[in-house]
């Protein structure tokens, strides 16, 4: 969905996946009538060699790059934490935190090549409150939007702007994750995906218009933010609006004394 949605926009875009036979598919599906072009590779992106090889290559086949969206996202282990199997904890943070932390590494020596960039990582449910029965996947969102916040930090003053993006409890196969770990995933989680299998989740879309957003001039000086898709204004925002943003913590992960 986010691929389309730059593609609509006339960008070309790199996309990546594990699976040979779903990336071709899902190639085909975009560059049929886009107006920008889509190119894909094959990549863990737990894999830091991986990601280094892939990265070099898009930006290669493309000319550079200066967008770079993260949202590859895995939920196991559900479950008490007592009960995890931490094999697959482990994985779970090499999936969502550190598949970010390696792209990050292998794009931004190109971003401050070319003077300027953009870098969403998607964050999710966890993240901002206690998410019981989904340590693993509630531990690697909060530190996404902790990294976020550091390296929008570190990066100031060399035109590379870092968000997060909370997309919204939108209807993909981790849905389908929920209903099949039952009693696992206890029992407000299985209410809550029962009810949205039923009457619909989230916006895929509307999380895809906020990347965009956030990729393009118009969040100009935005950075170092988590922006929840479907709850927060975003669609008001001006200059004016993201000066006093950028002047606030509402925006950023903090204890509320």
């Amino acid at each position: 969905m986010v691929a389309s949605h730059f593609l609509d926009h006339g960008a070309s875009v790199c996309i990546v996946g594990r699976n040979s036979e779903r990336l071709s598919s899902a190639l085909n599906e975009l560059n049929a009538g886009s107006v920008g072009k889509a190119i894909g590779f094959r990549c863990d992106v737990a894999d830091r060699t991986s990601v280094q090889r892939v990265v070099k290559q898009a930006n290669r086949r493309l000319g550079g790059l200066d967008i770079l969206v993260n949202c590859a996202g895995i939920q196991e282990p559900i479950g008490k934490f007592v009960d995890n199997d931490i094999a697959a904890w482990e994985r779970n943070l090499q999936v969502n935190l550190f598949g970010s932390v390696y792209t990050c590494n292998a794009v931004i020596p190109i971003f401050l090549g070319l003077g300027g960039g953009a870098i969403i990582n998607f964050s999710g449910g966890g993240a901002t409150s206690s998410r019981a029965y989904f340590s693993a996947y509630a531990t690697s969102k909060a530190a996404i939007v902790r990294f976020t916040e550091v390296l929008a930090e570190e990066l100031k003053g060399t035109k590379i702007r870092v968000n997060a993006v909370a997309p919204g409890a939108i209807n993909t196969a981790m849905l389908d994750e929920i209903l099949a770990a039952g009693s696992r995933a206890g029992k407000k989680e299985t209410v809550e995906a029962r009810k949205r299998a039923a009457t619909g989740g989230a916006s895929a879309d509307l999380a895809a218009e906020l990347v965009v957003f956030l990729a393009s001039s118009r969040s100009k000086g935005l950075s170092g933010k988590l922006i929840s898709a479907p709850w927060d204004p975003w669609k008001s925002w001006d200059r004016s609006a993201i000066r006093q943003i950028m002047s606030e913590s509402k925006y950023n992960l903090r204890r509320i004394s």
